[in-house]
């Protein structure tokens, strides 16, 4: 036997151990888990509100986080702000026509290591029907079973069609929101 035959085992075991994919841990978020929030201005004045139902799931392992991929699904009639008169619209046509598009969804392909515990999930936001790719930097935070994820973005309203007829331009409602996102998900 060469030496070439005696390494050659050993040569393949090493070459599959670097192939090997990574397993990530998979978690389970839902409503009540934290806040799924949004904030935003109207004539001048900040105004906040958070959703009240949504749930998902996240494959996520802090030491290959490519290999992690998440879907959460959020009820946009489950929005609220604390004004009845706004909560009674933001499900309404105009906003975020929720009759027709009852949930929005935000699939993220992989989370990219930042340092630290700070992470940006890369993936695509849908609400009313409209995909765009999008940037969301997470801190994460793992214990035990319980992942924590807290984050902050910004987003134009118009660029998904929320806000239409006279809501169109910032004129009465800015058109930049922010989402907040302060969540655990269960799992691991």
């Amino acid at each position: 036997m060469t030496a070439f035959h005696k390494f050659l085992p050993a040569f393949l075991a090493s070459g599959l151990l670097v192939s090997t994919p990574a397993f990530a841990a998979d978690w389970t978020l839902a409503s009540g888990s934290g806040t799924l929030g949004f904030s935003g201005t109207q004539t001048g004045k900040p105004f906040s509100g958070h959703f009240q139902k949504y749930d998902g799931t996240i494959s996520f392992d802090p030491a290959h986080p490519e290999s992690g991929h998440a879907k959460i699904t959020v009820n946009m009639a489950s929005a609220a702000t604390g004004d009845s008169q706004r909560d009674g619209t933001l499900p309404g046509h105009d906003w975020f026509d929720a009759k027709a598009f009852p949930t929005a969804l935000f699939e993220v392909k992989d989370f990219k290591a930042k340092g630290g515990n700070h992470y940006d999930a890369e993936g695509t936001l849908t609400i009313k029907g409209v995909s765009k790719p999008v940037t969301l930097p997470l801190a994460i935070d793992i214990t035990g079973s319980t992942l924590h994820a807290k984050g902050h973005l910004q987003l134009v309203r118009s660029a998904f069609n929320v806000g239409v007829g006279p809501w169109a331009t910032g004129q009465w409602v800015a058109l930049e929101v922010g989402v907040d996102v302060d969540v655990t998900a269960q799992g691991g």
